[in-house]
């Protein structure tokens, strides 16, 4: 049985890393380097009001406040899941992009289809 959130990311990290995965999905946001299989985003929208878009998913401004925390970034990047230039970039490692958070559906609202 796998065990949920093994690397014991917090609640700040764990959503902070949801909005990234969903992110590298989109190619206006991200580029894929097909050698390491890393996902840069340098695109990381800024909300308008008390939210933003991913492609056709709408997520609370309250939900992405880890996407402009140094701390998040540097705990993503110690615990092997990302590699960042705060406040610039940042690139989700193959383990990034497959960490199961549990929370897609919870802070990504609307459809993504």
């Amino acid at each position: 049985m796998l065990k949920r959130n093994p690397l014991k990311l917090n609640p700040l990290q764990l959503r902070t890393l949801t909005l990234l995965q969903e992110m590298a999905k989109y190619p206006e946001m991200s580029t894929r380097n097909e050698d390491s299989g890393d996902v840069f985003i340098s695109n990381i929208p800024k909300p308008h009001g008390d939210h933003f878009h991913v492609g056709r998913r709408v997520v609370l401004a309250q939900d992405a406040t880890g996407l402009s925390n140094q701390s998040v970034w540097v705990a993503l990047e110690r615990k092997g899941l990302a590699k960042a230039t705060f406040p610039y970039a940042i690139s989700l490692t193959p383990a990034g992009q497959t960490y199961d958070t549990g929370l897609a559906d919870v802070i990504l609202h609307g459809s993504d289809h």
